[in-house]
């Protein structure tokens, strides 16, 4: 065999080589005329010939000679491959279909061709609004609570929870009254456990907002709407200020307002509303919850004298009420701190209860934490009530059936006792005292119990619990309770005091409101009137502010104060919010006082002058009768008005402290007084030193230097 046999040539090598390339080239856009040729038609072009020796070349690449038929005669080859007779086609043959084999040996999965399949992309809360659809309807057809429940957290995203109330409100408003008290009934059962309170608001606030919507395809989507809100009020899922804060948010055309509206004036200023509202769909699907608490009372009665605990339990969930197991854990609470025999029982309840999971962790805590907000009223009937409960909690936690985390609220009752006892009889004393003044009007003699209890440390609680018990009566009270609050500030009430009662007040703001539908307006009223009465100033409700916890919603009534104070006219209009009353405007009140002591200084009688200062009927404001009477004196250089003073200090009308004060202002505005009378730090020096002998002021006012004397 020749040296080169079998070998291409370097001139063969080289049109291979470009031929190679070109096909490369041409690969992606096979279907273009202007192709470059295949690498078969480029060599047969060329016509390659074999070297000596007649074989063709078996080694190396194959070339593929000139076909022929076999006719024998030679047949051209198409351009790019494609033959005419006889041949196999063009390299790429684009217009035929190539097949694979997927059961041949030699199969390749890469060799597949590539599919793009279109997807869509999913949205998380469409497919939350499909699952819970099929949720609703479910428990529509079982009313099975538990198994809604069970679904509900296993569907997860709680940030969705919202539109699950809005759904399940909006799907049986158009169904008959039995869906829609099963979803009054699903609503309270998943509250708190499975579904947070802002998000059982947020919810209704969402459905008001869509009430124009429903409203096209329910005729009588408001009524409707309106009977869930109060609903939801009475089940107290919803606070009552919900009404109230949301009307704020709605526009007054749109039919979320006339929900609100409707439920407000319709349903829950009803008498016996509660009841009403609770068998509206005929409460077929539950009892009441003053019938479940009752049968709650009975199965644990029962329980102290079996001390069966097996039965127990099986009442307990025979109840059906998995949510209101709350109640169960406080009321077994309470008959341990009545009965004392009786707490090794409930204790051993409660726990089986708690490891069998009839009773979750969060009823329990829930259950702990209602009985630990009413300790306050327990230790009337039993006094040694906290160190009870205190006890309890500590055992609960030991054995593992409570929180731990639950104590962490909770305070050393040991240490506190002595404290709460003195609270509790100070809190019984001011209600018996603030019933009296509401039926005398006689604010010099609220003072004098107030200082007879000789409790200043407990001031603030005073506050608290005036404006509560004026919150909850008519105008006249509330008028009232204003009054005396600018005559406690005069003379015994610091304004630190002030301020610490209004931060109780705003902090339970939401637990008072459970009791009294507008709270959060009138007790924004009684703020904003202590800032126009001089009581508290501006600066004070940053202070208030900054003592309220995050997101309270005594925050959200602060803003509405400034609202109110920086209105126009808001001294005149916040003087007369209960009605006129006594809410005179200030520039009345000192019209009248100037107009009095003028009569009197013309000749008037001293007990004349007396009455109309009683009249008034402002004590609060007679520090101004004192201030006014001096200045008087100065300027018409006349000592008559000192002789009126001596009465109405002696007759009790004006009392020490209002004195003081009324010689106070004088005090601090001399260096003005001096500019009309050049003599006026000599004069009030001499009043000053009559009113000491006299016995008029308190015994530090002395001790501060007058203008005059630092001058000199």
């Amino acid at each position: 065999m020749a040296s080169g046999e079998g070998f291409l040539t370097d001139e063969q090598r080289e049109m291979l080589k470009i031929a190679s390339q070109n096909v490369e080239t041409a690969l992606p856009s096979p279907r273009l005329s202007s192709s470059p040729k295949s690498p078969t038609s480029l060599l047969s072009d060329h016509q390659l010939k074999v070297p000596t020796g007649g074989k063709a070349p078996t080694g190396g690449i194959a070339v593929r000679h000139v076909r022929r038929s076999h006719s024998g005669k030679c047949v051209r080859v198409k351009k790019d491959g494609a033959g005419g007779k006889g041949t196999w086609g063009k390299l790429l043959d684009t217009d035929g279909e190539s097949h694979i084999d997927r059961n041949d040996p030699n199969y390749d999965s890469g060799e597949e061709p590539y599919q793009l399949v279109g997807s869509t992309i999913s949205d998380p809360l469409d497919e939350y609004k499909k699952a819970v659809v099929s949720i609703i309807e479910e428990y529509f057809s079982t009313s099975d609570v538990e198994l809604a429940a069970s679904d509900l957290k296993d569907l997860g995203s709680n940030e969705y929870h919202p539109y699950f109330i809005k759904r399940l409100v909006s799907m049986a408003m158009d169904r008959h009254d039995k869906e829609k008290e099963m979803a009054s009934v699903l609503l309270s059962s998943l509250y708190a456990d499975v579904i947070s309170p802002h998000h059982i608001l947020d919810g209704f606030v969402m459905l008001l907002e869509s009430a124009d919507d429903l409203a096209v395809d329910i005729l009588d989507a408001v009524d409707i709407l309106a009977l869930f809100i109060s609903r939801a009020v009475v089940d107290e899922i919803l606070p009552p200020a919900f009404i109230t804060r949301a009307k704020k948010t709605l526009p007054e055309s749109s039919k979320g307002y006339q929900v609100l509206q409707t439920a407000e004036k319709s349903y829950l200023s009803a008498p016996h509303h509660a009841e009403l509202l609770e068998r509206r769909w005929g409460g077929s699907t539950h009892v009441t919850v003053e019938e479940m608490k009752k049968k709650i009372a009975d199965l644990l009665r029962e329980y102290v004298e079996s001390s069966d605990t097996f039965e127990a339990c099986r009442c307990i969930r025979e109840l059906g009420v998995s949510f209101f197991h709350h109640e169960v854990v406080k009321r077994a609470l309470v008959l341990a701190m009545e009965i004392q025999t009786a707490e090794p029982l409930m204790l051993k309840l409660l726990k089986e209860a708690a490891q069998e999971g009839l009773i979750s962790s969060s009823q329990m805590v829930k259950g702990f934490a209602r009985l630990a907000e009413s300790l306050d009223d327990l230790t009337l009937d039993i006094p040694s009530a906290k160190a009870l409960f205190q006890s309890i909690a500590l055992k609960a936690i030991s054995q593992g059936w409570l929180d731990a985390s639950f104590i962490r609220s909770s305070y050393d009752v040991g240490e506190a006792q002595n404290e709460d006892k003195k609270l509790n009889q100070y809190k019984k004393e001011i209600v018996t005292i603030i019933h009296e003044y509401f039926l005398s009007d006689d604010i010099p003699e609220l003072i004098r119990s107030l200082e007879d209890l000789g409790m200043p440390e407990f001031n603030p609680i005073f506050l608290k619990k005036l404006i509560t018990l004026a919150m909850d009566r008519k105008n006249r009270e509330k008028e009232m309770a204003s009054v005396l609050l600018s005559a406690l500030h005069i003379e015994i009430f610091s304004t630190e005091d002030i301020v610490n009662g209004f931060v109780m007040l705003l902090e339970s703001a939401e637990d008072t409101a459970l009791d009294i539908l507008d709270a959060s307006n009138e007790l924004a009223l009684f703020l904003a009137r202590a800032v126009i009465d001089d009581v508290l100033v501006p600066f004070n409700l940053e202070e208030i502010t900054s003592k309220l916890p995050p997101n309270c919603s005594g925050s959200e009534t602060v803003r509405m104060v400034r609202s109110l104070i920086t209105a126009r006219h808001a001294g005149e209009r916040l003087l007369r919010c209960w009605g006129g009353g006594t809410g005179w405007a200030v520039e009345d009140a000192k019209d009248k006082i100037m107009k009095l002591l003028e009569e009197y200084e013309s000749g008037g009688v001293v007990a004349e002058a007396c009455h109309c200062i009683r009249d008034l009927g402002m004590p609060f404001f007679n520090h101004e009768v004192v201030k006014k009477a001096l200045v008087m004196a100065m300027e018409k250089k006349n000592d008559r008005m000192l002789d009126l003073l001596q009465v109405c200090f002696n007759e009790g009308l004006i009392t020490i402290n209002q004195m003081t004060k009324g010689f106070s202002r004088v005090k601090d505005g001399l260096d003005d007084l001096a500019l009309d009378f050049p003599n006026a730090k000599e004069k009030f020096s001499l009043y000053m030193e009559y009113a000491q002998k006299k016995g008029w002021l308190l015994a530090s006012f002395g001790s501060e230097a007058l203008p005059s004397a630092a001058a000199s």
